[in-house]
């Protein structure tokens, strides 16, 4: 009987919060929106188009690789690191041998070379950034940012612009001071002695390569800006491009622990030798540092496929030819007969009968680097060595050569693709 009762009182209980809890809902109902939702519009989303990779260019990519093992295996080359790019695609990066000969530490896209004179290309670049935000001119006058620099005639000191320094047309005799660089003296004092330097030819009437005032364009940009080159390279060229390995100075190279050592010849073997700090003090010369995982990026915003970070025309305007300038490139010879040969705004530029190329190599104690592409066509190649020799001398060119063989098959299976596409 105790039992039924408890039962009995546990089941009022239970009725009594059952009717509580309905009677506070029907309190509650005006206040609460319980209505049925109208079903959430679908937004169409775009098809995602996947293209496939183009079957002639991995051929084209096959065939170059196994050239290019012939040439390390019959040179014994320390090290290299290569990078295709055709638009914005990465078709091609990958490293070969090592780091340093001696211990046999793997090269990979992350290793990083010394560019030399490849870093001549990245001033332009910078330049164009900042024509594009009018905080320089192409025709803007050096005295204009720089009242105190002087060349020996005063005439041609104001006519002097920032056109000339990157092409080479200073008037200025070949190489003026590269030897003074390669002594350490500062940038600052080696412009001060321009002045005392017979000029070969008015400003503006030959191509003759110089190190020391090509750097003027660094000086200017620090004036106009107040940010100094390396800052302003950073900030607008490195970061935005995502080139995480890069960089502009001795120290930063010497630290890296990924960094590709350059190496000398000697008693039918390859030693390491030691990275030297000239060419530093002339930074828009031949100051950067970088990984082909970086230059492949840079490469993408050569061919025009970056317009956040620099617009395609003024890619255009950098390959435009200033002034003649012959060739003594004789592996270039070999791609085609060389119609006409000239020096833009910080690339060398050659034309074929049926194409153009846009190139530039570098060179400092123990590294070479070679760029090159077909600007129409949107392909180039870039190849960094941490020894000298034919790998560097001929990869582009050889590049060049195979795809010349390979270049109507990989545009038709590209044209038949874009027809395939939706309107």
């Amino acid at each position: 009987m105790k039992q039924s009762r408890r039962i009995k009182e546990k089941s009022y209980w239970l009725i009594g919060i059952a009717t509580g809890l309905l009677l506070a809902l029907y309190l509650a109902y005006p206040l609460l929106d319980i209505s049925p939702k109208p079903q959430a519009r679908q937004i169409a989303q775009p098809a995602v188009i996947s293209r496939p990779v183009n079957p002639e260019l991995t051929k084209l990519v096959n065939a170059f690789e196994k050239e290019i093992q012939k040439i390390i295996k019959r040179t014994g080359i320390p090290g290299a690191a290569i990078a295709i790019v055709k638009d914005s695609t990465f078709i091609y990066t990958k490293g070969f041998g090592f780091r340093t000969a001696d211990t046999h530490d793997s090269i990979n896209e992350h290793s990083v070379f010394r560019l030399a004179s490849v870093s001549k290309p990245f001033a332009s670049f910078l330049t164009g950034i900042l024509v594009e935000e009018n905080q320089l001119s192409w025709d803007d006058r050096v005295v204009k940012y720089l009242p105190d620099f002087q060349l020996i005639d005063s005439t041609q000191t104001s006519l002097l612009n920032i056109t000339h320094v990157l092409s080479h047309t200073t008037g200025l005799p070949y190489h003026t001071y590269t030897n003074l660089v390669e002594e350490g003296i500062d940038l600052v004092t080696l412009l001060g002695k321009l002045r005392e330097v017979k000029m070969s030819n008015k400003v503006g009437r030959e191509y003759s390569y110089q190190n020391v005032a090509y750097s003027l364009i660094g000086e200017v940009i620090l004036k106009s800006t107040g940010k100094t080159y390396e800052d302003q390279m950073m900030e607008r060229v490195f970061r935005p491009l995502g080139m995480a390995d890069a960089s502009m100075n001795y120290e930063t190279l010497v630290n890296d622990d990924n960094v590709a050592y350059p190496h000398r010849r000697g008693r039918r073997k390859w030693f390491r030798a030691k990275i030297n700090d000239t060419y530093y003090n002339v930074a828009p010369a031949g100051g950067v540092n970088a990984s082909i995982s970086d230059m492949s990026k840079w490469m993408v915003a050569l061919l025009g496929c970056k317009p956040k970070v620099i617009k395609p025309a003024t890619m255009e305007k950098l390959y435009e030819p200033v002034i003649d300038a012959r060739s003594r490139n004789r592996h270039y010879r070999k791609i085609d007969r060389i119609s006409e040969s000239s020096y833009g705004l910080g690339w060398r530029i050659l034309y074929y009968p049926s194409d153009t190329l846009v190139y530039h190599g570098g060179y400092v104690t123990g590294y070479r680097s070679e760029i090159g592409f077909n600007p129409h066509d949107k392909i180039g190649i870039c190849i960094l060595t941490n020894a000298p020799g034919e790998l560097a001398d001929t990869a582009v060119p050889l590049f060049f050569n195979l795809y010349k063989k390979h270049r109507e098959k990989i545009l038709q299976w590209e044209r038949e693709q874009n027809a395939q596409l939706p309107i």
